[in-house]
């Protein structure tokens, strides 16, 4: 079986969405090309081919023969009238321009004439050479060959004011299409700027000031006030508060101190602490996410292959109809330069444009909001597929729960204290690593209780554990566990019961002769879960089933407190899949939400894949197919209802640029349009859906759907 490669190019000189169809068609007719997906929001080309069937080299000349260039990195854009593109349209404007104003005075038809020309050749030479460049590199009438149709044929019946106004308004528009398509751009580019260029780091024993990119793992960066953090890595020494929305989207500074794990790119607050770099600038979290996110967006969803498949038909289909208007009518008697001044405004009103971008420039938006709210969407077709899914499955323990156990409740029997029950448990406790000693010595820290070391102590795996405190021996573990060692847990037996049947694990603390405490554990709801579990309902996503391997005592009782609407219990992994594959038999598209790579077979066989709490976890990053960056379940509905609005404002875009299309191609054939009205009408579709699809930047993903 032969292996595949991927290798992606920077573009250079996209400034159109037909730029992207053109790139793709020449690349693909490479041999041993096997897919090519070019992004014109992010100017990005993806290209998978069979490994050593194609070189590098090819791919560039192709990309080259294209009419394009390929860039190494993404620089700052040039400043406005410094672009070649500006500058002509400005310049075929201004000619433009003053010849209507002759010809409007009636000073000179020939001046006029000669004026309106040379605006037009001026303006229409890059727009005749992109659309050379399409037919010679992938044989196809883009955008630009039906413009320079339709502005030569409006100069041979002597209509250069049409011509003149078809050149300029469509270089105009393609001007502003490019500027504002350069926002979407940023929208991404702006996450991996905002780690630093330079940092200060100890090495040699001196401070010295190198470039972010020079510092490597294991070097040690230190972070003033106010300052960005360079690099992925932990504190080594001091303490502050960090701004990590950039990566996690919180809105609050947290708390970091040694040991603590920081993010390249968060912003200290206050106090200066080192950081022990733990890997290179180029593989932080916030590269990863920043190339994910590029990467994302050139996986198109089904909708955005649907339009692209539309317009492939739609515009030969308009350039057939566009012909027979300009014969059959002549044929059958009627005035041709009538019939062929409505056909060149047919053709103008066949460029695709609007359409084609009615998707990719959303989605990018989206998918660049969703990245600053903590929530990376590995691609179109899981945006759109959160959208339209209306079930959820979900893991319990550290997905709705913490997955570090708490203690509930101590209990006391025989006049014992209950923080003495608690000080002793402690003590027996104090050298296991076990989750449940954990909770046992947190609890004791949160009172103040002193821990002491135990006398002799001794653990038994599976059942707890033995030893002295204040020269008394004691038994701490399962009730099972105290009965084998001859002490009758009976008189705690109805409270034991009551713990179990709320999904608690009991521990019984016991002298040689009687039970002398008991403690119930149990993992804790996750903050803000149960509002998570409403604004999901909210949102219509019903049911939601908790899946967990845990006991189903322990599961209902979760279940009941965060409002999930069914339970399945006691679950092995493989059995996690099942359920996720009869959800989908049942209710069809799902969302499965786990605690990253512990749940992945479950994660795959889902519809969408959601990983909880996935800064700095590599595996969960790459496993699932949306990643919320922080524990966070309230980060679930936003994704939801945030690719809910993307899709509403795609079916607006189609419909607005079909609609409008429509309209024009009626007025066409009555006779009612002229060809500079039809360019302006068509590219101001074009500018109008980029700027509906932007307005996602401004979304906050908090708002309900």
């Amino acid at each position: 079986m032969s292996r595949s490669d991927t290798e992606q190019f920077l573009i250079r000189g996209m400034d159109c969405a037909d730029c992207a169809v053109t790139i793709e068609r020449s690349l693909r007719r490479l041999p041993g090309v096997e897919s090519v997906a070019v992004a014109y929001a992010t100017a990005r080309a993806h290209v998978t081919y069979r490994t050593g069937s194609v070189a590098h080299d090819q791919m560039v000349a192709a990309i080259r023969n294209a009419g394009y260039d390929v860039a190494q990195e993404r620089k700052p854009d040039p400043p406005l009238f410094s672009r070649p593109q500006v500058r002509l349209t400005l310049a075929s404007a201004v000619l433009a321009g003053i010849g209507f104003l002759i010809r409007w005075s009636g000073a000179s038809e020939a001046v006029a004439e000669a004026l309106l020309g040379l605006g037009a050749l001026i303006g229409g030479f890059p727009i005749a050479r992109r659309g050379w460049r399409a037919l010679r590199a992938s044989r196809t009438l883009d955008m630009n060959v039906l413009m320079v149709v339709a502005a030569i044929g409006a100069a041979a019946i002597d209509q250069w004011e049409e011509a003149a106004a078809v050149v300029v308004l469509f270089s105009l528009a393609e001007t502003l299409e490019a500027l504002t398509a350069d926002r979407a751009r940023s929208a991404i580019a702006s996450l991996i700027t905002l780690a630093p260029q330079t940092a200060l780091v100890f090495r040699h024993d001196q401070e010295m000031v190198i470039p972010t990119d020079a510092i490597l793992p294991g070097d040690v960066v230190v972070v003033r006030p106010g300052e960005r953090i360079p690099v992925d890595g932990k504190v080594r020494e001091g303490s502050s508060s960090v701004n990590q929305a950039a990566i996690t989207g919180e809105p609050l500074p947290v708390e970091k101190g040694p040991g603590d794990p920081v993010f390249g790119g968060s912003v200290n607050a206050h106090g200066t602490f080192e950081v022990l770099a733990t890997r290179p600038a180029s593989e932080s979290t916030l590269a990863r996410i920043a190339h994910l996110v590029e990467k994302a967006e050139a996986q198109r969803a089904p909708v955005q292959q649907f339009v692209d498949r539309f317009a492939a038909v739609y515009t030969p289909a308009v350039v057939i109809g566009a012909l027979l208007v300009a014969a059959i009518p002549p044929l059958l008697g009627a005035d041709f330069r009538t019939w062929l001044y409505r056909a060149l405004a047919l053709l103008v009103i066949a460029c695709p444009c609007a359409l084609v971008i009615s998707t990719p420039v959303t989605m990018v938006a989206a998918l660049a909001r969703a990245a600053r709210a903590g929530i990376l969407i590995k691609g179109g077709q899981y945006l759109e597929a959160l959208a339209g899914a209306r079930t959820l499955a979900i893991d319990k323990t550290g997905t709705l729960t913490t997955g570090e156990p708490r203690v509930r409740s101590v209990v006391s029997v025989d006049g014992l204290d209950p923080s003495q029950v608690l000080r002793v448990a402690a003590a027996l406790e104090s050298r296991s690593e076990h989750p449940i000693a954990s909770a046992i010595l947190r609890r004791a820290r949160d009172e103040g209780v002193a821990v002491s070391r135990p006398e002799a102590a001794e653990a038994v795996p599976g059942g707890g554990v033995t030893g002295g405190v204040g020269g008394q021996r004691f038994l701490l573990g399962s009730p099972e566990f105290v009965a084998t060692n001859g002490v009758d847990p009976g008189p705690l037996a109805d409270r034991i019961g009551e713990a179990r049947g709320r999904g608690e694990t009991t521990v019984l603390l016991a002298d040689t002769r009687q039970v002398r405490g008991l403690i119930t554990v149990s993992d804790v709801e996750r903050v803000g879960a149960a509002e998570a579990v409403d604004a999901l309902h909210h949102l219509g996503v019903r049911p939601i089933v908790l899946l967990t391997g845990d006991a189903s005592g322990a599961a209902a009782a979760v279940a009941a407190s965060v409002g999930v609407d069914s339970v399945q219990a006691g679950l092995l992994p493989e059995q996690k899949v099942d359920a996720v594959t009869a959800l989908r038999q049942q209710h069809g598209q799902v969302i499965m939400v786990g605690d990253g790579i512990n749940d992945a077979p479950a994660l795959a066989a889902a519809t969408v894949g959601v990983a909880m709490g996935a800064a700095g976890s590599d595996a969960a990053l790459e496993a699932a197919d949306v990643a919320l960056m922080r524990d966070d379940l309230a980060l679930l509905p936003q994704a939801i209802g945030l690719s809910r609005r993307a899709m509403r404002v795609i079916r607006q875009n189609v419909v607005l640029a079909l609609g409008i299309k429509g309209v024009f191609l009626t007025l066409a054939l009555l006779g009612r349009t002229t060809l500079w009205l039809a360019v302006f009408a068509d590219m101001g579709v074009s500018l109008l859906v980029i700027a509906n699809g932007l307005t996602l930047l401004r979304t906050n993903p908090r708002k309900k759907a």
